[in-house]
């Protein structure tokens, strides 16, 4: 038995927008890898960091990522062709006779390019999530044999619903009067309406791509669009290797941080779950979405969509994560870290935002006096505040708690081969939270970091250290906390003076309990 899902792609090119963010990488890796007759995949890349898009396709083959296709099938990587181009420009920003060639020759597209900044001004969102997809459906019209178009959303995009359909609601305004409107704003003045704009929406992110999310239904049914909406993506599960991961942004940086003690407490409601998905299940269901989308003969009434989530099958909740995330960041401890790992979720903001001044703000501050006075570069508190504004938005995630129907996405299982069942696995409920959350520990240290397993004895030293001083510096701290409470409050000084030679060896406490002996 063969391959159904690889003879279905046998000759087709593919077209993928955001490719060489973490998603669009995991793609290209599993379509050369998984689906070897495709005929080529034109991948639009951008200068970045004074990268130009050939250097930047260079790097991209040296990541572990493409480690199994570099050994084992190295005559894929020309199928790989690099498109110059930027969503930020009509027709992408691609020459004409490039322009040409795809419109003539390219019949799957993914659209994966967007800004994934929570905290991006609202302008940004605007052009990259939603005028960026109106330029990519406007191109998508003009190609001649398109069977599949597969819009990347995001399962947090409507968070005005407690239950999330798979099928996309009314949006908030029309994307169009929107757009037009912050054509003629300034950046200022649209930041500055941005709360109103958003209603409910806690950022640019989900409400540009709402928008974009209408834009796509509207071009439905006169091309085969599809909208997948992943939830919060995390490292890999096993596909092409456990714990893959290139960025630290949401649990992966929040691990990292935590894991550098620079993170010590996050509000967080800890009995809710944490509705996450490996990337690599993410793509196969997304390669196997196209599939199933261009296979069909006569389309829906209303636009295919598909939450790609752990819907009612799996129920990890934020404190279960944590709990392993802290075994794991002990037994595989991170180089250099600033303090002891031993943050916290706290349910109460007020907790929450004492132990974010305690254990944030003041060390930063410490720390950057102690670097002013040695005159070496201050960095802490600029460090700090860019983790308190993550945070924040972050926290809106942590705090709430959605539910998502999946039966499109479960019921694409059943539409495969026991072949494709094994070369594209989407069984959320196989993964087992204590080895795979270990993977993502150690893929943010191999990966993230760069770091080598070989130096965790030294890191393990480290912590040990740490652990100690932290006990220390905490026991010092609640000594004065009650040194300052006995000696302004006098009934706690007459009842801790019952506590005899156990509360006179106390060092500051002692001598304030007991002042008038000594007198």
């Amino acid at each position: 038995m063969s391959s159904e899902v690889n003879e279905w792609y046998k000759g087709r090119k593919v077209f993928v927008t955001g490719a060489l963010g973490l998603m669009g990488k995991v793609l290209i890796e599993k379509l050369l890898y998984s689906v070897p007759d495709v005929d080529c995949v034109y991948a639009l890349v951008r200068s970045k960091r004074g990268k130009n898009p050939e250097t930047r396709i260079e790097d991209m083959w040296k990541l572990p990522l493409f480690n199994r296709i570099r050994e084992e099938k190295p005559h894929v990587m020309k199928k790989l062709i690099p498109v110059i181009g930027d969503i930020m420009y009509d027709d992408l920003g691609i020459e004409k006779p490039q322009l040409e060639k795809l419109y003539n020759e390219v019949s799957i597209i993914f659209h994966f390019a967007a800004t994934l900044r929570l905290e991006a001004p609202l302008k940004e969102g605007l052009e990259m999530n939603t005028k960026g997809t109106i330029r990519v459906l406007e191109m998508a019209k003009k190609m001649k044999n398109l069977v599949s178009f597969i819009h990347l959303s995001t399962a947090f995009c409507y968070p005005d619903y407690e239950r999330m359909a798979e099928k996309v609601f009314d949006p908030p305004a029309d994307p169009h009067e929107v757009l037009r409107a912050a054509s003629w704003l300034t950046d200022e003045q649209l930041n500055l309406l941005a709360p109103a704009i958003y209603q409910k929406h806690p950022n640019s992110y989900t409400y540009s791509k709402r928008l974009a999310e209408a834009l796509v239904k509207e071009s439905y049914p006169q091309l085969p669009t599809v909208v997948v909406r992943p939830s919060i993506v995390t490292p890999s599960l096993k596909d092409p290797m456990p714990g893959w991961v290139d960025n630290l942004n949401g649990p992966v940086g929040l691990m990292v941080g935590a894991g550098k003690g620079v993170i010590r407490s996050m509000h967080c409601y800890g009995h809710y779950h944490a509705e996450v998905i490996p990337v690599d299940m993410a793509i196969n269901s997304i390669v196997v979405i196209a599939y199933q989308t261009g296979r069909e003969t006569k389309r829906q009434s209303e636009i295919p969509v598909y939450n790609i989530t752990t819907g009612d099958d799996k129920n990890t909740t934020w404190k279960q994560v944590l709990d392993i995330g802290k075994a794991s960041v002990r037994k595989f401890p991170f180089e250099g870290p600033l303090w002891y790992p031993d943050g916290n979720i706290r349910h109460n903001k007020f907790i929450h935002d004492l132990c974010v001044f305690f254990y944030h703000i003041v060390p930063a501050y410490f720390i950057d006096f102690l670097l002013f006075l040695f005159r070496q570069k201050r960095f802490m508190v600029r460090i700090q505040n860019r983790i308190s504004v993550g945070l924040e938005v972050l926290q809106y995630f942590t705090t709430r708690e959605w539910w998502f129907d999946t039966n499109n996405f479960k019921s694409l299982v059943r539409i495969l081969n026991p072949v494709d069942q094994e070369l594209f696995p989407m069984d959320l409920t196989v993964i087992q939270d204590e080895p795979y959350i270990e993977s993502c520990m150690i893929g943010a240290k191999l990966y993230c970091l760069k770091e080598k397993l070989e130096n965790l004895p030294k890191a393990r030293l480290q912590n040990k250290i740490l652990y100690v001083l932290d006990r220390l510096v905490s026991l010092f701290f609640y000594l004065l906390l009650v040194y300052w409470i006995v000696s302004y409050f006098e009934p706690a000084r007459e009842l801790l003076s019952y506590g005899g030679p156990v509360v006179r060896y106390l060092p500051l406490v002692g001598k304030a309990v007991f002042k008038d002996e000594a007198m």
